[in-house]
């Protein structure tokens, strides 16, 4: 072996494990003292139905959060439909719920598949 293959040998070993290296993420800054407080989640939105059901909402990114109390909780992901743009539709295996019904669009619809149930109901 030439001594100038065994350098480029050298050279490309070196290469290779300086690809292997990382680099660490520094830490996310703490807010300075007195800083303002992160901006608190929206606050839900309450809503009573028929069937004696109540429940609040409150809509993150593309997903609600239902909590219907004795009902449960459910995490509806955002869902096709609505047959205007102020109604939409979210859903999981569990419910559907459509929102923004209605001439004020403060009405919505929940509908459990098992055992199946539609409810009618209007914000608070």
């Amino acid at each position: 072996m030439t001594m100038t293959m065994a350098k480029l040998m050298v050279a490309t070993a070196a290469l290779c494990l300086g690809g292997c290296t990382t680099v660490g993420v520094p830490p996310s800054p703490s807010p300075p003292p007195g800083a303002a407080p992160a901006a608190p989640q929206a606050s839900a939105t309450r809503y009573r139905c028929d069937q004696g059901i109540a429940f609040a909402v409150r809509f993150t990114d593309d997903t609600a959060l239902v909590d219907a109390g004795p009902r449960g909780s459910d995490v509806l992901l955002r869902d096709a439909g609505g047959a205007t743009p102020q109604q939409t539709v979210y859903s999981n295996a569990r419910m559907r719920a459509e929102f923004g019904l209605g001439a004020s669009g403060r009405e919505a619809m929940l509908r459990y598949a098992s055992p199946p149930l539609a409810a009618h109901c209007i914000q608070e």
